[in-house]
């Protein structure tokens, strides 16, 4: 097509496309790459596999149509898994919310060995999850620590995790314990840029302590709390390996997660159409969640 006939803004792209610096393109070109082979080929892949069954063992791939689709949203075992992943998350946003914010609070202070602190904190976020369940898979024993300390002030075990009404919000609290340092850093961030001179004419007004909480540091914060709440929600939805380590999914499928139950149909019964079904709708739930807090922070911030 030359240059001459095309519409006025195409034409200005076109000039100003070969006007461009090649060199640039060059430096663009392994990210591209990336993307295409571990982004958009896996997408496209997963999307194609929701209308064809395929084993992993055998080539053939007969076209199935919505099958999959169907067979998910009557499937009582995913909304089992759905409930138990919301359930997660009922017990772990708001208690890393809490512990986070107030751990930020604590650490913003002028305290002896803070570094210390802060580290330590953050030390089990970047440890292996699977150690990490390992070594709360033993606390949460019928005779570990943590029912050790119960009866010596006179209370029953607890099954913490034999328990289906425990198990979940047991791996919970294992998770929030695990992650609360990362959230933890975010909040300090927030906290570091508030400006001291707020409290300062706060408590010369006579403000008290939870009254400059509540009135400066809440408000301020507020970005940084509904970040974590976005960022804990896709966690939360990808929860795999505390259950998989710990519960197996049990007890009576109590902690079977939608990516635990997505693990099982793909490598146990080799159901790659279906397990990529799950995935692609796991993945639109997820979007829709975040993009609905994307709208509640850009009305409560004013992006």
């Amino acid at each position: 097509m030359a240059i001459a006939h095309t519409p006025g803004p195409l034409k200005r792209a076109i000039q100003e496309l070969r006007r461009s610096n090649p060199v640039g393109y060059l430096f663009t070109l392994p990210y591209i790459l990336f993307f295409a082979v571990f982004v958009a080929y896996p997408l496209g892949f997963a999307f194609y596999l929701t209308f064809h069954n395929w084993n992993i063992v055998r080539p053939e791939r007969p076209f199935v149509g919505l099958r999959n689709y169907e067979r998910l949203l009557s499937s009582e075992l995913f909304w089992t898994a759905l409930g138990n992943t919301v359930t997660f998350l009922a017990v772990h946003i708001p208690l890393q919310i809490v512990i986070a914010l107030l751990l930020a609070v604590v650490l913003n202070q002028q305290i002896r060995a803070r570094t210390f602190f802060r580290v330590s904190f953050f030390l089990p976020f970047v440890t292996s999850g699977a150690i990490v369940s390992l070594v709360w898979l033993r606390l949460y024993a019928d005779d570990g620590m943590l029912n050790q300390l119960l009866a010596q002030v006179g209370l029953g075990p607890v099954g913490w995790l034999s328990d289906r009404r425990m198990a979940m919000p047991s791996i919970a609290i294992m998770a929030t314990w695990k992650n609360v340092g990362f959230y933890l850093m975010i909040f300090l961030a927030a906290l570091q840029a508030i400006p001291s001179q707020l409290y300062e004419e706060a408590y010369l007004n006579g403000a008290t302590a939870w009254q400059r909480f509540w009135y400066i540091t809440l408000p301020l914060v507020n970005p940084a709390v509904v970040l974590v709440v976005v960022l804990s929600t896709i966690g939360g939805f990808s929860l795999f390996v505390e259950p998989f380590v710990m519960t197996g999914g049990g007890p009576v499928d109590s902690t079977l997660s939608v990516v635990l139950y997505l693990y099982r149909q793909a490598f146990q019964f080799l159901r790659m159409g279906y397990a990529a079904t799950i995935g692609v709708v796991l993945a639109l739930i997820i979007f829709a969640v975040t993009l609905i807090q994307r709208r509640y922070i850009e009305r409560e911030v004013g992006y």
